[in-house]
């Protein structure tokens, strides 16, 4: 009796500790880029809007440096994740052309209504898993798109 109630113990934390981390992160930096794309295609309302800008969300796709800044987000001129205020995408390409033990740069490419778009995300491999540490386009990154436009 003594053993079944130890099991159902560690079972009960095992849960626990499943459901808190279940709420941040990724299991590869793959599944963290398409799940971000997965919030820009045509379909149902709540995929279809981009990615959303509460503490969520936040918590689960970005690290704790820019968690705060995404949801403070205000008055942006275009969606940086797409590169434009509007989007009809192609296919998503992405590609790892570096990984460093808890660091990987993802680079994804992407048509967007004609306009080619290449953008690198950096992704960071914490205690919840895969979050973005930052995305740098061509000319700017998301960390410094954020602090213009925040709130």
């Amino acid at each position: 009796m003594e053993r079944a109630q130890i099991l159902a113990g560690f079972l009960l934390v095992a849960v626990a500790f499943g459901a808190a981390r279940a709420d941040a992160g990724f299991r590869s930096p793959e599944s963290l880029i398409r799940n971000v794309y997965a919030y820009y295609g045509r379909g149902s309302p709540a995929f279809s809007n981009g990615l959303p800008r509460d503490d969520e969300t936040a918590r689960q796709f970005f690290d704790s440096s820019l968690r705060g800044a995404w949801t403070a987000l205000h008055d942006a001129p275009y969606d940086f994740l797409v590169q434009s205020p509007t989007w009809r995408l192609g296919p998503i390409s992405i590609a790892i052309p570096r990984r460093q033990f808890d660091k990987t740069d993802v680079t994804v490419t992407f048509d967007n209504e004609g306009r080619a778009v290449t953008l690198t995300f950096i992704a960071v491999n914490g205690p919840d898993g895969w979050v973005i540490s930052d995305v740098e386009s061509q000319h700017d990154s998301l960390r410094m798109f954020l602090v213009q436009f925040r709130r």
